[in-house]
């Protein structure tokens, strides 16, 4: 067994099973998260002895649930006693897994519960480093047997998340998905938008009476906007602007973000304007982009 900076990423199966776990305070949530984002589909304090029954269900469905991550705790003291038969019961009906297993010294553990303001699950009437002691005697066969093992002493959510995305994601560098969307001031800003965009600047379309009908999707009033003064030139900026943002956004591991275009009725300027930014944001590397339309289609 090797510590977590010598191990390689995770080719991907017909299926596949990961069994997450570790000390309390270690950072299982932030794994699990970490797993999630990246298409695993998570079960959290599942009792080692439904894993057999969780797996035959997943065997008979591989496509349902290609990726099942389970994350296993001590706090059932006697749940957990069965986890080794549980895992040798699985690896003799051929079932492949892994086991991740996290772990930090037990003064960061400490000062985690602490802040938290949490007792540790066995600690029981005594003291936090009790808990960890208990807990560390549970554990210690199986962290010996575990295929990863990941310190997490001097990480923090940030850095952990990135760890489990290089062991666990077959798709390389952190994938960002973008969601540009155009929208109508007069409806309101989007709620969940990281970014908003005013290109109310531009000549509306709206008062051409060839153009009026037709909305930003349509050739004749795309090129009508994009031609504007000022238009291109914004775009290009803009989306300059939005690189650095992008490259941060990775580096906290945050996979998701909404870019709005707004200009008044959501039919014209704003459809042509995000349809062409979500063109030039697609040509980035490790970028995914879908392009909405909130309120194309009102009256």
């Amino acid at each position: 067994m090797t510590e977590a900076t010598s191990l390689t990423p995770v080719e991907p199966t017909e299926s596949e099973l990961l069994v997450v776990t570790g000390m309390s305070g270690a950072g299982r949530s932030t794994a699990a998260n970490a797993l999630e984002d990246h298409g695993w589909y998570v079960v959290e304090n599942l009792p080692p002895q439904m894993l057999a029954m969780l797996t035959e269900l997943v065997a008979r469905t591989p496509q349902s649930m290609p990726k099942l991550a389970v994350v296993i705790d001590v706090r059932g003291k006697e749940l957990f006693s069965d986890i080794k038969a549980s895992l040798a019961g699985l690896r003799s009906a051929g079932v492949n897994y892994r086991v991740l297993f996290l772990d930090a010294d037990d003064a960061v553990l400490v000062r985690r519960f602490e802040q938290g303001r949490r007792p540790h699950p066995l600690q029981g009437d005594g003291r936090i480093l009790d808990g960890i002691a208990a807990e560390r005697e549970v554990l210690k066969e199986l962290k010996h047997s575990s295929d990863d093992v990941i310190d997490t002493t001097d990480l923090n959510v940030h850095a952990l998340a990135t760890k489990v995305t290089e062991l666990f994601s077959e798709s390389g560098p952190i994938v960002l998905r973008l969601n540009v969307m155009s929208f109508g001031f007069k409806y309101g800003l989007p709620a969940d938008a990281n970014y908003v965009a005013d290109v109310r600047f531009i000549p509306n379309p709206h008062w051409v009476p060839a153009l009026r009908p037709q909305t930003g999707l349509d050739e004749p009033v795309r090129d009508y906007v994009l031609a504007a003064q000022g238009a291109g030139d914004f775009i290009e900026r803009y989306v300059n602007a939005l690189v650095p943002v992008l490259d941060g956004y990775r580096r906290e591991n945050k996979h998701y973000a909404t870019i709005a275009v707004g200009c008044t009725g959501g039919k014209h300027r704003s459809v042509a304007v995000t349809e062409e930014i979500a063109q030039r944001l697609a040509q980035l590397p490790g970028v995914q982009v879908a392009a909405h339309h909130r309120d194309l289609g009102r009256e």
